[in-house]
């Protein structure tokens, strides 16, 4: 009868240290798989047609080992790119996000409405834009380009596209002091501008 407790017992004990021990390893590889800024902007509040699709994407590092996380995010909206920019940026404020004026945003002139936010350690990038829809291939035919006519767009390409990019802000270039363009730190010109006539008046030679 001891025996048979000593087995109940050990065995007891092995089940609570192994269903204690899995609990914490199961969320922990849950946490690593799974990166808190994309359960951040799952919990936006938009209109559910805002978010038809969406297409997430990761890379680098959370530990900034090298190069730090760039998280990009994808989505389809059935609205207009003015009502869908419209949406996101409001529920971006609501989350605590600030809108962020600096240079180089975009870094290039963009179609669309292309903002910027800051949040603690981030930074977000936020561009919708109208969609570009060109048909898939037939048969292995290249895709046709749509018509440049806008009436014939306008029926067959609606929605808009969103583009949400996250970086640390620590990685942002455009958090850091950028370069002076100051004239006077530019030191002289080491090749001034020659006159119009590059030899400029002979000098007589003594006769």
């Amino acid at each position: 009868m001891r025996e048979r407790r000593r087995l109940r017992l050990g065995v007891l004990v092995l089940v609570s240290i192994v269903l204690l021990g899995a609990v914490p390893l199961f969320f922990g590889m849950r946490a690593l798989s799974r990166d808190p800024v994309f359960d951040t902007l799952d919990g936006l509040d938009v209109p559910s047609w805002a978010a038809v699709e969406t297409v997430d994407d990761v890379s680098g590092s959370r530990w900034c080992l090298l190069d730090c996380r760039l998280r990009e995010r994808t989505l389809e909206s059935d609205g207009t790119p003015e009502e869908t920019a419209q949406v996101y940026e409001a529920a971006l404020a609501r989350d605590g996000w600030r809108r962020w004026e600096v240079e180089r945003c975009p870094e290039q002139e963009e179609k669309g409405s292309y903002t910027c936010w800051r949040q603690d350690e981030l930074t977000l990038d936020l561009w919708v834009r109208p969609p570009t829809c060109v048909p898939p291939p037939v048969d292995g035919e290249p895709a046709v380009v749509p018509s440049p006519d806008p009436s014939t767009a306008a029926k067959e390409c609606t929605g808009s596209l969103v583009s949400v990019k996250v970086r640390n802000a620590i990685d942002d270039d455009r958090t850091r002091p950028q370069p002076s363009t100051d004239p006077s730190l530019t030191g002289e010109d080491p090749f001034p501008t020659l006159s119009e006539d590059p030899l400029g008046e002979l000098t007589p030679s003594p006769s």
